[in-house]
């Protein structure tokens, strides 16, 4: 549906205080679509973040998101040796599992483990470049230990991924862009990641208050197009920055997933996108572990980014949002790289160091060369 978009322009918006909400069920009438669409124009340019309401929408049954909710806690009630047998530095692809305080982010320890999966892919072929590593098949926890665990996963990676094909068609329609304006950036078999991830609460001898030692996931900026956040207990944690410097709270909602813009939506639509800095902290003592499930909508890791030409009227809609020096890297520098995959498997290394030094040493070193 073609808009008029310039009438939508603003010198600087004012920094946001909540996430706006939106239900995916209105983006399906021909009735309520309009009002859709005007609601996630408004947090694409000036939160970029939302909550996303799925109840009643046949693409995620509640039932598949309770299943995966149940299966997901309890793949990290396994025995050690069984989370070790499928650890990540095990394989080139950063699929498997990461021990606690093991990733790195902003500099500092991560206090979750996590397990990362991603949609099934064979290994690539001897002749494919480097990146192509991160297409690999997963390492799954034992089915006599965990039975359901794989089907009920990969149905939800499915899922997943068809809501997440739908709401990017409706991110371009927000931007008065075809519906299809994303699509040759995507793959036939379309690689998406998943990560369940466990934040146990912080000792007893940490203060609540203490934000740096409850550092669960430090500030980040998510890659790629956009992230489907399942908050699977209702510990808090999740925090998103503002453009006055303020962390603003997105407490657990049943019901939704919490949306986040991407690196690679900003670069595609020039900064009309913006993605933005959000942190997670670790539960102190007393409030029990957090739990979340976090989808990756997954784009070509042979995209080149700069191929992209944004209309004017979608350029017009671009804002002064404030708050841009916020120390995150951007990943997706125009010429910085060649494909988005090469920008990808640097950033996997620098979360993952031990994965690094033992599949890509070249790449660690050139790391820690530039941050000499």
């Amino acid at each position: 549906m073609a808009t008029t978009t310039t009438a939508f322009a603003s010198p600087q918006s004012p920094p946001f205080s909540s996430l706006p909400h939106l239900h995916l069920r209105a983006a399906r009438s021909a009735q309520t679509k309009p009002a859709f669409l005007s609601a996630l124009r408004t947090a694409l340019l000036d939160v970029g973040f939302l909550y996303l309401d799925y109840t009643g929408d046949a693409v995620l049954p509640e039932a598949l998101v309770q299943d995966v909710v149940r299966e997901g806690i309890g793949f990290f009630d396994l025995p050690e040796e069984e989370k070790r047998r499928i650890e990540m530095k095990h394989q080139k692809s950063f699929l498997g599992w990461s021990r606690l305080d093991n990733e790195t982010t902003a500099s500092r320890p991560d206090h979750r483990e996590q397990l990362d999966l991603s949609t099934p892919h064979p290994l690539p072929g001897p002749t494919a470049p480097n990146y192509h590593n991160l297409l690999a098949p997963n390492q799954w926890p034992s089915a006599e230990l965990l039975p359901r665990f794989q089907p009920v996963l990969e149905a939800y990676m499915v899922a997943l991924g068809r809501l997440s094909s739908f709401f990017i068609q409706l991110v371009a329609e927000a931007l008065g862009m075809p519906p299809d304006a994303f699509a040759r950036f995507f793959d036939a078999d379309q690689q998406h990641k998943l990560k369940l991830v466990r934040y146990p609460e912080v000792g007893p001898e940490v203060a609540a208050e203490d934000e740096q030692a409850r550092q669960g996931v430090g500030p980040h900026k998510d890659s790629m197009l956009a992230s489907f956040l399942l908050q699977a207990s209702a510990q808090r944690g999740l925090q998103v920055l503002n453009a006055a410097g303020a962390w603003v709270d997105a407490p657990p909602e049943p019901g939704t997933l919490v949306v986040a813009f991407g690196q690679g939506l900003e670069a595609l639509t020039q900064g009309v996108a913006k993605a933005t800095t959000h942190r997670v902290l670790s539960p102190y003592a007393g409030q029990g572990a957090r739990y979340s499930i976090p989808f990756f909508q997954g784009v070509s890791y042979d995209a080149r980014f700069e191929e992209m030409e944004v209309p004017d009227a979608v350029r017009a809609l671009k804002r002064c949002r404030g708050g841009e020096d916020d120390g995150v890297d951007f990943a997706f520098v125009k010429g910085r790289w060649g494909h988005l995959g090469e920008a990808t498997l640097v950033n996997r290394v620098r979360s993952h160091p031990d994965v690094g030094e033992r599949w890509y040493p070249e790449i660690v070193a050139r790391i820690r060369g530039e941050q000499q």
